[in-house]
């Protein structure tokens, strides 16, 4: 029982504070998972990562549902995507309305404004941190290059990049 709740609290505290959608609570799973619990270490954290960014749907609500069957199986999953969710989908539905009486006042636009350069400060810590331990070796940084060349210049889908990645890194990784 202890282990649902600590599943719980960590999960809804992400859920509170992870404003921005998923890759901005990427950053806040960590801290949970790997540092505050030891859940997982951050060897595992990466591959969870990578996972479920090559599956379809919300990273962190896939992130939540692995460690939560991880720690406690199904019930595990279901408390901690259930805790992940809920702030949000409570607080949606209490801003929607108040934004909506509001939603042309500068006051609100200034909070919305001021919160944007929070998000973008919180994927750089994520690049920064994650990058040494997710480049093991030269084939991590061709896919990475190529990837990117994709991306960039030969506006290739994301879905197709993910795909080919994939399937190269299968391939290659042995």
């Amino acid at each position: 029982m202890e282990q649902l709740w600590n599943l719980f609290a960590a999960f809804f505290r992400v859920g509170i504070l992870g404003y921005g959608g998923g890759p901005s609570s990427i950053p806040l799973v960590e801290a949970e998972a790997v540092r505050h619990y030891n859940w997982l270490s951050s060897e595992e954290f990466i591959d969870v990562l990578a996972m479920g960014n090559a599956l379809p749907g919300p990273i962190a609500t896939k992130m939540a549902a692995y460690i939560g069957y991880k720690v406690s199986g199904v019930t595990g999953s279901v408390v901690a995507v259930m805790a992940l969710i809920g702030p949000t989908w409570i607080a949606m539905i209490g801003l929607f309305t108040v934004l909506n009486l509001f939603k042309e006042s500068p006051v609100v636009q200034g909070m919305i404004a001021a919160v944007r350069p929070v998000i973008v400060v919180l994927l750089l810590q994520l690049v920064v941190d994650l990058t040494p331990r997710s480049v093991t070796g030269g084939v991590t940084v061709a896919i990475a290059v190529i990837a990117a060349a994709l991306l960039f210049f030969h506006r290739l889908h994301p879905a197709l990049v993910v795909l080919a990645a994939l399937v190269f890194g299968a391939l290659a990784i042995r």
